[in-house]
């Protein structure tokens, strides 16, 4: 196996130089932008060493799922596929079994990825993702905001109007300093849009390591930080997946509503098969959100939630028309209404994130 390189977007290819009969004039097409450009056979060879015998035994090992003798160095190779065997696959899970890449290697940091997700819309992962954040920010740490909904609402939560965002970080257009904009001190933003719609059908499109895309434009710069927070839309799709497979702590609001906790359990299975193949994502809160005590319902719902997943419930944020009201002037609930229960509540889940009980006291 060896690597051919688009000349046009640098995108990668694997192939097997085995299957390519020697001496013969070939052309390759990228699968990411559909450049067809020509490839010479003795520049793909891994070295001047490496003859084609000893390419076809390496080739026959891996067709016959035999592991080739390497250095511990070197990165185990995919196991060899045939397209035409496939069957057609559309569910998620199917589609992470089709596709193994290597791993990135890990590297020893200190920062803290959170993903505030859930499958169910209307539960409040923007404003516990911009309210989170900039509580944070406020108690001194530096933070990263992540908007990967297309309807870029964490930007308007903070009154800002951001030229370029996550697409072009992702589409290779910008580095992550050039896509990424100062909200508030200690506050950077890296704004969604419906632009990400688009970016969804390109990371669909990769033939493998599609799951890895948003780890590796963050690979650079995310150490920087010292929290990373994701906001996920709603649904089920290719870059929530990437979301899952950066993070490692995941956050879920909870709207103390029956149709959240159908949301809740939908989203733990589909958790449960991300684990499959990431062991480093897990999930560490479970925020009530919509806690409103003079109807008894809710507070019925989160003595339910309590008994189910006692070990990651949170204090509820109770429920308070403020939220509603602070985005259209652009600022946080800190900024908006600071000493409403809304603004309390979420000051005791940003103690409880950074495990520090005398942050904004």
């Amino acid at each position: 196996m060896t690597v051919i390189v688009c000349p046009k977007c640098s995108k990668q290819h694997r192939v097997n130089i085995a299957n390519i009969p020697e001496g013969k004039r070939i052309a390759a097409r990228c699968k990411a932008c559909g450049h067809k450009f020509p490839v010479i056979l003795q520049q793909l060879m891994p070295d001047s060493g490496t003859d084609m015998a000893e390419v076809k035994k390496q080739s026959e090992l891996l067709k016959n799922k035999v592991p080739p003798i390497s250095s511990p160095n070197t990165p185990p190779l995919p196991e060899a596929k045939k397209a035409a065997e496939q069957p057609a696959i559309s569910s998620v899970t199917e589609q992470l079994q089709e596709q193994q890449p290597e791993l990135p290697a890990k590297k020893t940091e200190t920062t803290r990825r959170i993903s505030v997700s859930l499958s169910k819309g209307g539960v409040g992962k923007t404003t516990t993702s911009v309210n989170l954040s900039a509580g944070l920010a406020l108690a001194g740490y530096k933070v990263l905001l992540i908007d990967t909904d297309t309807q870029g609402q964490s930007a308007y939560n903070l009154g800002k109007k951001p030229g370029a965002g996550l697409t072009e970080l992702l589409t290779g257009e910008l580095t992550a300093e050039e896509a990424t904009i100062e909200a508030r001190k200690n506050l950077w933003l890296l704004a969604g849009g419906r632009s990400l719609a688009g970016v969804k059908r390109i990371i669909d499109k990769k033939s493998f390591g599609a799951e890895w895309t948003m780890s590796e434009a963050l690979s650079q710069v995310d150490h920087k930080y010292d929290f990373v927070i994701i906001d996920t839309s709603p649904g089920w799709d290719q870059l929530t997946i990437n979301v899952l497979f950066y993070a490692t702590e995941i956050l879920v609001p909870v709207a103390l509503q029956v149709m959240s906790l159908q949301g809740l359990s939908e989203f733990m299975k589909s958790l449960s098969s991300i684990h499959k193949y990431r062991q480093d994502v897990s999930l560490k809160y479970i925020v009530p959100t919509f806690m409103d005590t003079r109807v008894k319902h809710p507070q019925e719902i989160f003595k339910k939630l309590k008994q189910l997943y006692s070990q990651f419930i949170c204090k509820p944020i109770r429920y308070n028309e403020s939220f509603s009201e602070a985005p259209s002037y652009g600022k946080t609930i800190f900024e908006f209404a600071p000493g409403c229960n809304g603004a309390l509540d979420y000051k005791e889940l940003i103690r409880k994130v950074a495990q520090d009980e005398t942050l904004l006291l």
